[in-house]
């Protein structure tokens, strides 16, 4: 069956015969289920990430996840240092070879099922619950590589910002002009270049833009004072209404901050240390371009129902996908502290 929109009415009908006790029916009926949602839950992993674009999927079709560097800038190959993800639970590795670079893809999979009374009584707040957690099983794994992946990369270049005036764990003006500054220093090219380095997207901790918010009249006019007030948080999906720096657009991610998931891997993992007075991580991106975030799709999500449930009295679905991370050139990351 492919995948198809059905009409409330029909969905209440298919989860009604999950519930049968007649193990045929119930497999065809989450057969169609599994279907139904598929697409749905595809939009829902996407929409619902931290990644927020940074990385351009790039569906695949069964080629090769093959990145020639030439093509992205002719003459400078040897400038590039790229990171991909080489599979489950793995440290991102380092991986330029010649004039290319191949990533990796490796399949995602999740699964969840529930009692076949719920389904009987299509009980969607139950199964509707199920599929969300369902959905953030695969958010949660395409967030923890696609990250890794961005720190290491960072973690490799050996350049670490951060204000030394600063007092520990406070977020300046001047940070943001350093982490500017030296982004364009040390992001290839010159004056002229089109594909130069600049600091667009900065991923900061939730404290970092309290700090913002806590800043005194002698750093910000009261008309930019209440525009920061106004602001809401974004919670680094960068809308509308996401704050901005100098030109330099902020997002606030729950797992950076002091012993938090993504801080956590970068110290414990990478083994990487903070400049001295310095407890929290901040990451620089230059995303004006697509052509360094990649994420090769080999295989979409797919759903299907689990034959071996029913005898439990229960029913449900499993699925996976083929993915694969990488970041072509590390010039577009830059780590800093504060």
């Amino acid at each position: 069956m492919e995948n198809v929109a059905l009409t409330e009415t029909q969905l209440d009908e298919v989860l009604r015969r999950c519930g049968s006790s007649n193990a045929m029916h119930s497999f065809a009926a989450t057969h169609e289920l599994a279907k139904a949602l598929e697409l749905p839950l595809r939009k829902g992993i996407m929409s619902g990430d931290i990644l927020n674009g940074v990385y351009n999927p790039i569906d695949m079709k069964g080629g090769v996840p093959e990145f020639p560097l030439d093509f992205l800038s002719p003459g400078t190959e040897k400038d590039f240092v790229a990171y991909t993800m080489p599979q489950h639970g793995r440290v991102p590795e380092r991986s330029v070879e010649g004039d290319y670079v191949m990533v990796t893809t490796y399949s995602i999979a999740n699964s969840i099922d529930w009692l076949l009374r719920y389904a009987e009584n299509a009980r969607w707040d139950v199964v509707g619950r199920a599929m969300e957690v369902l959905e953030a099983g695969f958010v949660k794994k395409m967030n923890d590589d696609g990250w890794q992946t961005l720190l290491s990369a960072g973690a490799d270049r050996n350049i670490v910002v951060y204000d030394g005036d600063g007092n520990t764990g406070q977020f300046t003006k001047r940070f943001v002009s350093l982490m500017k500054v030296v982004m364009r220093r040390n992001g290839g090219g010159n004056s002229t270049s089109q594909n130069r380095g600049m600091l667009t997207d900065l991923y900061v901790s939730p404290e970092c833009i309290e700090d913002i918010r806590n800043w005194g009249i002698d750093l910000l006019d009261e008309f930019t004072r209440r525009e920061v007030y106004l602001n809401a948080d974004d919670n680094g999906q960068g809308g509308l209404y996401a704050m901005r720096l100098f030109g330099v657009q902020l997002h606030a991610l729950d797992e950076l901050g002091e012993h938090q998931e993504f801080q956590d891997f970068y110290t414990n993992q990478l083994g990487a240390a903070f400049a001295s007075g310095k407890v929290e991580l901040v990451v620089g991106l230059d995303r004006r371009h697509t052509d360094s975030f990649v994420m090769p799709v080999k295989k979409n999500i797919e759903l299907f129902e689990d034959p071996l449930l029913h005898r439990q009295q229960r029913a449900g679905v499993y699925g996976w996908g083929e993915f694969g991370f990488g970041v072509l050139d590390n010039r577009r990351v830059i780590l800093g502290n504060v």
